[in-house]
This record gives C-alpha cells, structure tokens and sequence, in this order.
C-alpha cells in the first residue's frame, strides 16, 4: 500500500490541491483566492518554494496571452454591458422573435452563435442575451446558467478557429481537416447530451417556457440593425483571424479579436448615443469587472505554477508502458484540462508526451484515433472543470451558486466522454 501511495504521489498531490481550490470556493474564500492558493500549495508540494512561485506568477502575468486575455474578457464586458444597458439585447431579441418561435430555440441560439466567435470567457458575452431571451419564464438562474455554458461550447471540436484544434494540427504536423473530420461528431453529441439534460420536455416543461405577448412579425432590417454590433464581432473576429494566418502569421490571432471586439464596442455606442463616455468610466469601475479580471490573473498563475514545477511531466514519469499510454492519451488530458479550465493547456501540456510515446512504441499509424480520444478526454475535463473562466463568469453573472450548477454538468460530461471511447475504438 506505501508503495502504491509513492507511486501515485504525484497524481494525489494533484488532487490535494485540487480538492483544497473546491473548498476554498465552497467557503466563499473567493474564486481568484482560492485558485491562488491551490496553485501556492501544488507549487509547495512539487518542490517550488515561496520566492519561485511568486516570481512564476509575475511572469505569468506579463506574457502576451494573459493581456491578450484581459483585453477580450475587458471588451466583452464593455459590449455587453452597453447592450444591455441602452436596451439593444432586449430589442434584438424582439427583433427576432419572429425567427425563433421556439423557446428552447432561444435559449440555445445566442450561445452557439457566440460560440463562433473563438474567445476565452465568451459566455460572458451570451449570459445576458440569455437573461433577455427567458424572461418571463419559469427557469432557476442555475438552469439559465448551465443552458448558457454548454452551448457556448458545442462547436469546440470541429471550428477550425479554435486555437486548440489549430495547436494540435502544428504538435502532429497533419492537416485541419483531418483532424475535424473525426472530431465532428462532438458537436451533434453535445447537442443531444444537452437536450436530454438541460432541454427536453421532462427537464423543462410547456410551462415554464411560456412567453406571454410572443411577437410574431419578421424583419429581417431590425434584426440587423439591433445584432449588427455582434455581426461586427464575430465576423470581424474571424474575418480578422482568418486574414492574420495568411498574411501575418507572425502576428498573434487575438489581434484580430481585440480589434474585432473593440469595434462592436464603438458600433454599439455609435448606435447608441445616449451612453456617451461616462457609460464607459462607469463600467470601467465596476467592482464585476475587476474580479473578473482578478480570476484570469489567479488561472494564468495556477497554469504557469503547474508548468514550473513539472507537475504534468512528474506524473508522465511514474506511470510507465501501457500505463504511460493511457495517462497521456486520457487521464493526463483529462486533468490538466479539469485543472486549468482550457483547451490550450491540456493540449500543450499533454500532446507532445503523447505524440512521443506513439512513435516510441512504433504506433504513429494510430496518431488520428488517439488524437481524439485525448481530445475528447481533455474537453470533458475542461468541460468539468470548476475554474474554467466560462463557467465562472456564467455564475457569476446570474448570481447562482458554482458548486450547484457544477453538480448539473457531471452526467452529461461523463456521458459525452464515454461517446469519445467508443469514438476512439471504431476508429481503431
């Protein structure tokens, strides 16, 4: 038994400080604090003193990607805020009305079509489209919060924008298409896993979708006019994207979101004159913002923390053969993504040790089928993962308790990730 716990050492250590980050959030300790902590306490326990831990952290918070990251989480807010603000979410979705006559239809059609639009914390930018689309319905704010989550997230595994997907084709040296043309079936299984939990008939009944005064006039100008700032960024952001990897690879893609992003701001204010500046003082000192930000400063620390001290490559040493296989094929993605909340990290922390071991052992004739089994495994964890920014950000902005609306994701995860083992052996 003393043999086995040293063996495993690396991976309770892991989920020691995991369990201390759910505590930490269940007290109310804070979500930025408690992530904090959890990365001071896996620092400790692999070996990274005080001193290296906070110059890690400093570091982590001067990198491109963390400012980048602020900037979008920053405009997103701003967007948002004067949409709602000046009343255009609530005119859209008038606008629209008569397009989306179905209820369910409207509560999952603003997340996936800003889950096009490739940015981290994007459902923040859907929550209060979601807000306006179920009022006057009869639908818990924990219900509204995990509807908002999940379909932001449906189209992950096959848009090609993705900087996951994008990373993972560079890591193997294969094709986009290649790889998408076997993750496909995420989308329609988290379409269906989301129906079943979240959706249908005996989750939501005729009751507590009804919507009283339900306009049925179409125009199609109105619905142009009140979405043109969010056509502004999501074809901008991709146009953006799209222009930036063929011509300036060199420069970082998000970029082209932030510019994206920054113009829907200045359309949506353009559009709405009555904001004026102050609008902008006004949200630039709201405590929501800060926090959120601080929360993005406590991930990028935590993800910089478990990279310098090898937590991932220190549990890729003890398990060794068969077992090293299926730790970077399942389990590894699996955690890291549990434990950083995104897709990048488990990608770029777990697919060269696979990538690695597959050709050791002679088997690169079965990249593509362990490639989504690891993908399929690593979004789940991200899917589940408690301090990932879009589920924190949800809960955040309904007001409803994490741990509650968490519980809600483990069924449907658990069964998208077994769709992904039996997606793995058919490929095989």
């Amino acid at each position: 038994m003393e043999l086995l716990l040293i063996k495993f050492a690396p991976f309770l250590k892991v989920l020691f400080a995991f369990v201390l980050m759910l505590a930490g959030m269940r007290f109310k300790v804070g979500l930025g604090l408690s992530i904090l902590l959890g990365s001071l306490v896996m620092g400790f326990m692999f070996g990274l003193g005080p001193l290296q831990w906070a110059e890690t952290g400093v570091m982590a918070l001067t990198q491109e990607k963390f400012l980048f990251l602020t900037a979008i989480v920053g405009f997103i807010l701003i967007l948002s805020d004067a949409m709602e603000r000046s009343g255009q979410s609530k005119r859209l979705m008038e606008s629209l009305s008569g397009f989306l006559t179905s209820p369910r239809l409207r509560l999952i059609f603003f997340p996936a079509l800003i889950g096009l639009l490739p940015m981290p914390g994007g459902a923040v930018f859907s929550a209060p489209m979601v807000k306006t689309v179920s009022e006057g319905m009869r639908i818990s704010s924990s219900d509204k919060a995990v509807v908002n989550y999940w379909f932001r997230h449906i189209w992950e595994l096959v848009w090609p924008l993705y900087p996951g997907i994008i990373l993972t084709v560079a890591l193997a040296d294969i094709q986009i298409i290649d790889l998408i043309a076997y993750t496909w079936p995420g989308t329609p299984l988290m379409l269906l896993t989301g129906w079943i939990f979240f959706l249908r008939p005996g989750v939501l009944g005729a009751k507590d979708l009804v919507i009283e005064n339900l306009s049925t006039e179409r125009s199609k100008a109105a619905a142009f006019k009140e979405g043109l700032p969010l056509l502004v960024a999501i074809v901008g952001a991709i146009g953006l994207e799209g222009a930036i990897a063929a011509f300036v690879p060199s420069v970082p893609f998000e970029m082209g979101v932030i510019v994206a992003l920054g113009l829907s701001v200045v359309c949506v204010m353009a559009q709405n004159t009555q904001l004026g500046m102050r609008f902008l003082r006004d949200v630039l000192l709201k405590k929501s913002l800060w926090s959120m930000i601080f929360v993005i400063v406590a991930i990028f620390v935590f993800k910089d923390v478990m990279q310098a001290a090898g937590v991932v490559q220190e549990m890729a040493r003890v398990a060794g053969g068969g077992a090293a296989l299926f730790a970077a094929a399942v389990f590894l993605p699996f955690l890291v993504g549990m434990v950083a909340g995104i897709n990048v990290a488990f990608v770029g922390a777990t697919f060269p040790l696979l990538l690695g071991l597959l050709t050791s052992l002679g088997m690169q004739d079965q990249t593509i089928p362990y490639l989504v089994l690891a993908t399929f495994a690593g979004f789940t964890g991200v899917m589940i993962s408690p301090i990932h920014i879009c589920l924190i950000l949800t809960c955040q902005y309904f007001n409803c308790d994490l741990g509650k609306t968490w519980r809600k994701l483990v069924p449907p995860c658990l069964i998208f990730f077994l769709s992904g083992i039996g997606l793995f052996w058919f490929l095989l």
